[in-house]
């Protein structure tokens, strides 16, 4: 089981930076603390890049982005401070491989409604929203 949230930070033109990101993980007991964190930030950084601008287009059935210039990951500029809590436990060990990137989307949706009002229906969000 993992939670994260989501500190930013919201510019007047409504653009907005990732700024931290807490993120408590219930991994069972945790084998090797060092990759359970390494796992969890890094499906932090590659559920953010999903969450805030990558997108296959597609135009008469084709993909647009012939390359990387036209597909946006997540820079490493923009990767935020990560704080990884790993829960205490005596439960037999579980896998940390994946479940760092789905909770991610909604925490930085859920930080950027909390911050304009404005509820995220649609991904990906993009470098600019409502303010």
């Amino acid at each position: 089981m993992v939670a994260q949230v989501v500190d930013i930070t919201l510019q007047d033109d409504g653009r907005y930076s990732v700024d931290d990101v807490v993120c408590a993980v219930d991994c069972g007991i945790a084998v090797n603390p060092d990759i359970v964190r390494a796992q969890m930030e890094g499906g932090i950084g590659f559920g953010l890049g999903a969450t805030m601008r990558e997108a296959i287009e597609i135009d008469a059935g084709m993909v647009t982005a012939k390359n990387f210039d036209r597909y946006q990951t997540l820079r490493v500029s923009e990767m935020p401070r990560v704080a990884v809590h790993i829960v205490p436990s005596i439960n037999p060990p579980t896998g940390v491989g994946e479940p760092g990137v789905p909770p991610i989307g909604p925490a930085l949706a859920n930080a950027l409604r909390a911050a304009t009002g404005t509820a995220i229906h649609r991904l990906p969000i993009g470098r600019l929203i409502s303010a």
